[in-house]
């Protein structure tokens, strides 16, 4: 099996006049943790709603595990895939928002089984016992039974991370988790993306926590106007970075 997880070429994408992404590539390898930074409305979050097919592309291609991700190819052309056949694809890639998106009339336990189940169709006390698991791992096993209203901002994200993992994806993908959180809420949601990176997950983290970038990604893109600047290590990336454009970024938000 190749150790690439997840590749894009050449990927484009307009809204209207609004040419969005413009030629993306980039590879992620198996267990790699990659943060993508960038000023806002330089595509990132764009990029990954491309990658589960959230959103459609325009040209180019992105593979996950060496299947092109919401199209199938037929001769030189793509035909975009049946919204069932690409939900199915979509179950093995996890997503995180920004906004927490937990259903209010579910207990944090409903909330992580609800997919399992009626996506997955999966057995309740099998769910039941995952869920339980999750809420342990991401430092919530005592709040089972509490609704979404009753938690933190950062005990919400929690679980909404425990929730997508109750899927048992091997890529995840995170949007900006800690950015509707008050400052002191993100170290404890950071703490369990941490935890995940050391377990081998593979993922592609929007991000603009330059800490964690630093510490715990394989290898940081900086995007900006819908093109990849600058990709590389941390230290590359971030700490001797090679484009203008790089540099006045960073030197904004470092």
């Amino acid at each position: 099996m190749s150790d690439v997880k997840m590749m894009a070429l050449d990927v484009h994408k307009s809204f209207g006049e609004n040419h969005v992404l413009k030629g993306i590539d980039m590879t992620v390898k198996r267990g790699e943790v990659s943060c993508l930074l960038g000023p806002s409305g330089s595509g990132k979050s764009t990029f990954l709603r491309c990658i589960n097919h959230l959103e459609t592309i325009d040209s180019g291609r992105i593979e996950v595990d060496g299947e092109l991700i919401g199209y199938r190819e037929q001769g030189d052309k793509l035909y975009e895939l049946h919204p069932r056949a690409a939900a199915k694809q979509r179950e093995n890639i996890g997503m995180v928002f920004q906004r927490f998106n937990l259903f209010p009339h579910m207990t944090s336990l409903e909330n992580i089984m609800c997919s399992p189940v009626f996506v997955k169709r999966e057995g309740k006390a099998a769910a039941k016992q995952t869920a339980l698991e999750l809420l342990d791992r991401v430092g919530l096993g005592d709040k089972a039974e509490s609704y979404p209203a009753e938690l933190s901002g950062g005990q919400q994200q929690r679980i909404a991370i425990a929730r997508a993992l109750a899927m048992k994806p091997d890529l995840m993908l995170f949007d900006e988790p800690t950015s509707a959180l008050d400052p002191e809420l993100v170290g404890e949601v950071l703490e369990v993306m941490k935890s995940l990176a050391e377990s081998g997950m593979t993922m592609i983290v929007v991000t603009h926590e330059m800490g964690f970038a630093r510490e715990v990604a394989d290898t940081v893109t900086f995007m900006d106007g819908g093109v990849v600047v600058e990709q590389g290590s941390p230290d590359e990336v971030l700490g001797n970075p090679q484009h203008g454009r790089t540099k006045a970024f960073l030197s904004k938000v470092l």
